[in-house]
Protein backbone atom coordinates (compact mmCIF):
# COMPACT_ATOMS: atom_id res chain seq x y z
CA UNK A 1 0.00 0.00 0.00
CA UNK A 2 1.17 3.17 -1.17
CA UNK A 3 1.85 6.26 2.31
CA UNK A 4 -0.82 8.20 0.34
CA UNK A 5 -3.25 5.76 0.42
CA UNK A 6 -2.56 5.02 4.07
CA UNK A 7 -2.92 9.41 4.91
CA UNK A 8 -6.34 8.59 3.29
CA UNK A 9 -7.70 6.01 4.81
CA UNK A 10 -6.42 7.52 8.49
CA UNK A 11 -7.75 10.83 7.40
CA UNK A 12 -11.32 8.27 6.84
CA UNK A 13 -11.40 6.98 10.24
CA UNK A 14 -10.49 10.20 12.01
CA UNK A 15 -13.27 12.11 10.26
CA UNK A 16 -15.62 9.51 10.84
CA UNK A 17 -14.88 9.68 14.54
CA UNK A 18 -15.18 13.29 14.16
CA UNK A 19 -18.45 13.17 12.75
CA UNK A 20 -20.03 10.49 15.53
CA UNK A 21 -18.82 12.88 18.40
CA UNK A 22 -20.43 16.58 17.14
CA UNK A 23 -23.85 14.90 15.92
CA UNK A 24 -25.42 16.57 18.70
CA UNK A 25 -22.86 19.33 19.38
CA UNK A 26 -23.32 20.58 15.57
CA UNK A 27 -24.86 18.69 13.30
CA UNK A 28 -23.12 20.87 10.22
CA UNK A 29 -19.88 19.62 11.18
CA UNK A 30 -20.88 15.79 11.59
CA UNK A 31 -22.23 16.25 8.42
CA UNK A 32 -19.32 17.48 6.99
CA UNK A 33 -17.12 15.06 8.61
CA UNK A 34 -19.06 12.27 7.34
CA UNK A 35 -19.08 13.55 3.64
CA UNK A 36 -14.74 13.75 4.52
CA UNK A 37 -14.69 10.40 5.95
CA UNK A 38 -16.12 8.68 3.13
CA UNK A 39 -14.18 11.10 0.63
CA UNK A 40 -11.18 10.06 2.37
CA UNK A 41 -12.30 6.60 2.18
CA UNK A 42 -13.22 6.40 -1.53
CA UNK A 43 -10.06 8.76 -2.40
CA UNK A 44 -7.79 5.91 -0.39
CA UNK A 45 -9.47 2.92 -2.54
CA UNK A 46 -8.86 4.93 -5.91
CA UNK A 47 -4.85 5.92 -4.70
CA UNK A 48 -4.60 2.35 -4.64
CA UNK A 49 -4.97 2.14 -8.55
CA UNK A 50 -3.05 5.39 -8.21
CA UNK A 51 -5.47 7.52 -9.89
CA UNK A 52 -6.34 10.51 -7.89
CA UNK A 53 -8.92 13.21 -8.43
CA UNK A 54 -8.66 17.38 -8.14
CA UNK A 55 -12.30 17.61 -7.65
CA UNK A 56 -15.11 16.58 -4.94
CA UNK A 57 -17.10 16.06 -8.67
CA UNK A 58 -14.51 14.00 -10.43
CA UNK A 59 -14.41 11.69 -7.12
CA UNK A 60 -18.06 11.31 -7.18
CA UNK A 61 -18.07 10.59 -11.08
CA UNK A 62 -15.70 7.62 -10.43
CA UNK A 63 -17.91 6.14 -7.57
CA UNK A 64 -20.18 6.10 -9.76
CA UNK A 65 -18.92 5.01 -13.01
CA UNK A 66 -16.21 2.52 -11.35
CA UNK A 67 -17.66 1.38 -8.25
CA UNK A 68 -21.77 1.32 -8.57
CA UNK A 69 -21.97 0.93 -12.02
CA UNK A 70 -19.25 -1.99 -12.45
CA UNK A 71 -21.44 -3.82 -9.37
CA UNK A 72 -19.14 -3.49 -6.77
CA UNK A 73 -20.87 -1.24 -4.84
CA UNK A 74 -24.83 -1.28 -4.58
CA UNK A 75 -26.58 1.25 -5.94
CA UNK A 76 -27.94 2.40 -2.96
CA UNK A 77 -24.13 2.97 -1.78
CA UNK A 78 -23.82 5.24 -4.07
CA UNK A 79 -26.70 7.40 -3.45
CA UNK A 80 -25.52 7.66 -0.03
CA UNK A 81 -22.26 8.24 -1.14
CA UNK A 82 -24.12 11.66 -3.51
CA UNK A 83 -26.35 12.13 -0.68
CA UNK A 84 -23.49 12.66 1.83
CA UNK A 85 -22.12 15.60 -1.07
CA UNK A 86 -25.77 17.18 -0.73
CA UNK A 87 -25.23 17.54 3.21
CA UNK A 88 -22.03 18.69 3.21
CA UNK A 89 -23.13 21.53 1.41
CA UNK A 90 -25.71 22.41 3.37
CA UNK A 91 -23.79 21.86 6.47
CA UNK A 92 -20.77 24.37 5.25
CA UNK A 93 -22.51 26.13 2.91
CA UNK A 94 -26.06 26.30 3.39
CA UNK A 95 -26.34 29.96 5.43
CA UNK A 96 -29.57 29.62 6.98
CA UNK A 97 -30.31 26.30 6.31
CA UNK A 98 -28.87 23.75 8.45
CA UNK A 99 -28.74 20.16 8.37
CA UNK A 100 -31.00 18.32 11.24
CA UNK A 101 -29.67 16.04 13.83
CA UNK A 102 -31.81 12.99 12.18
CA UNK A 103 -30.04 14.04 8.61
CA UNK A 104 -26.78 14.55 10.59
CA UNK A 105 -27.27 10.44 12.03
CA UNK A 106 -28.37 9.60 8.45
CA UNK A 107 -24.74 10.84 6.71
CA UNK A 108 -22.63 9.07 9.63
CA UNK A 109 -24.76 6.16 8.98
CA UNK A 110 -24.11 6.60 5.46
CA UNK A 111 -20.03 7.23 5.67
CA UNK A 112 -19.55 3.98 7.72
CA UNK A 113 -21.47 1.86 5.07
CA UNK A 114 -18.91 3.90 2.61
CA UNK A 115 -16.41 2.99 5.01
CA UNK A 116 -16.83 -0.48 5.52
CA UNK A 117 -17.22 -1.32 1.59
CA UNK A 118 -13.76 0.33 0.98
CA UNK A 119 -12.42 -2.18 3.95
CA UNK A 120 -14.18 -4.67 3.01
CA UNK A 121 -12.65 -4.44 -1.29
CA UNK A 122 -9.25 -3.88 0.71
CA UNK A 123 -8.97 -5.96 4.11
CA UNK A 124 -5.29 -6.45 4.28
CA UNK A 125 -4.87 -2.46 3.66
CA UNK A 126 -7.64 -1.44 5.44
CA UNK A 127 -8.17 -3.54 8.20
CA UNK A 128 -9.56 -1.08 10.81
CA UNK A 129 -12.83 0.37 10.87
CA UNK A 130 -14.83 3.04 13.04
CA UNK A 131 -16.99 1.63 16.07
Amino acid sequence: MTVYARTLWDRALRAAKAAEKNLQIDPDTAASRAYYAAFYAASAHFALQDRTFDKHTALEAAVHRDLVHSGLWPQELGAAYSRLMQLRARGDYGGAQHVSVKDAEQAVRFATEVLRAVAQAHPGEFASLPE
